[in-house]
Parts: structure tokens; sequence; C-alpha cells
């Protein structure tokens, strides 16, 4: 594993529910890949190859469209290294 990103995404739709099932959407999409992640109130971390990673961010904006969103706004934390990154449980494991 040589990366990690933090995916948030905000889907232009009115009303909680509305939100909730876009997100719930895109984030069948990121698991579809069978990758290690973390779901928070606040953004999905994934961890893998920084090649897919990217594949999955490319997608997350159409996953929104397609479950019905005139468009979304997303912001994505990436975190690289050639020689591996430190994992979730590494970070934050002790708190779990």
């Amino acid at each position: 594993m040589n990366a990690s990103v933090a995916i948030q995404v905000l889907p232009k739709v009115e009303g909680n529910a509305e939100t909730c099932r876009v997100v719930d959407a895109v984030i069948a999409y990121i698991q579809s890949f069978h990758l290690p992640m973390t779901v928070t109130p606040f953004e999905t971390v994934i961890e893998g190859d920084y090649d897919v990673l990217m594949e999955i961010v490319k997608g997350c904006p159409k996953v929104c469209v397609e479950a019905g969103a005139p468009g979304m706004l997303g912001y994505v934390k990436i975190n690289y290294a050639p020689e591996g990154v430190m994992t979730i449980d590494e970070k934050v494991g002790k708190y779990q």
C-alpha cells in the first residue's frame, strides 16, 4: 500500500435524506473495490495502490450524478509515498 486518500462528497441536492441517499451510493461504489476503508461523518478514508485510489476518486462525481444529483463538490486529501504509508489502524487504532 503506497497511498491513502480521504474523500468528502457533497452532492448538490435538497434535504438530509437525499444527501444521505447519494452519499450512500458513493460509499457503495467505494466498497465495491474491496479496499481497507473507514467511513466517518465527514469523509471516507481508503487505503491502497495510488493508481487504483485515483480511479476511485475520478469515479465519485460520476456516481453522484448517476444517483440523481445535478452536481457535487468534492474534497480529496492524498497521502502518497512509494515505499508505503501508515495504515488507518496505525494512525487511529488505539482510539477504536
